[in-house]
């Protein structure tokens, strides 16, 4: 793989944009993994990041023919509602039923996984763009930029175990992107216009943000209550 100027270039290019596009993957990893065990958590951290970039790898090679399906980001905004949701979801219920913690473990990983995917359909076109055909220029920057979610993901884990709230805030963050996701779908730019169906961008990203706090302040509600009432009995 010969790397010329050019290529470096590229590859600071990637690594910058991965850099500054991974922060909302970074709150996904740090809420999916903050209730595992102390001594599980930068497992799953690491583990979580570099699956969700082996298939942002995988996902770049085709990105370009998936934006064009209709009604396929409506349906990865209705995935990432139901991520926000299930994030914000009382914690430990899993240690009480029994299940092992490994098995928490993979969930998270696998929840990592889904949610940068899903969040992935519009970050990886820049990416593809500067990389263009070098294969290996794409996935060493990819590969680089592994330690950059990892320590932001233990940045915000250490930050939402002293301000538990903050989780709040990650699920809200969650919403908003599915907003902004579910407004750009090709369906709705075809049927609607363009121009128009962008104006709602903004109003969609924060409706969906109250939505998925309500939503997940109901169900966490109902669980605990669920909980509360199975332990009375």
């Amino acid at each position: 793989m010969g790397f010329g100027s050019a290529e470096w270039l590229a590859l600071g290019e990637i690594i910058w944009i991965n850099a500054l596009l991974s922060g909302d993957n970074a709150v996904v990893i740090a809420m999916a993994c903050r209730s595992l065990p102390a001594r599980q958590r930068k497992m799953g951290m690491v583990a979580g990041a570099g699956v969700a970039i082996a298939l942002r790898v995988l996902f770049t090679l085709i990105i370009v023919r998936l934006l064009g399906v209709p009604y396929l980001k409506i349906l990865g905004a209705l995935a990432l509602l139901y991520i926000a949701v299930d994030l914000v979801g009382p914690q430990g219920a899993e240690d009480e039923q029994g299940v092992k913690s490994h098995e928490s473990l993979w969930r998270a990983i696998a929840t990592i996984a889904i949610a940068d995917v899903v969040m992935s359909l519009d970050n990886v076109i820049a990416i593809a763009g500067v990389a263009g055909d070098h294969f290996g220029l794409l996935v060493l920057g990819l590969v680089i930029s592994v330690p950059m979610i990892v320590a932001g993901s233990a940045v915000i884990l250490a930050i939402m175990d002293k301000f538990p709230l903050i989780v709040w805030a990650g699920a809200a963050l969650l919403g908003y992107v599915a907003g902004e996701m579910l407004v750009s779908d090709k369906a709705l730019e075809d049927h609607f216009g363009g121009e128009y169906v962008h104006s709602w961008e903004t109003t969609a990203a924060l409706t969906l943000a109250v939505v998925v706090l309500l939503v997940g302040w109901l169900v966490r509600r109902m669980k605990v209550r669920s909980r509360v009432e199975e332990h009375a009995g």
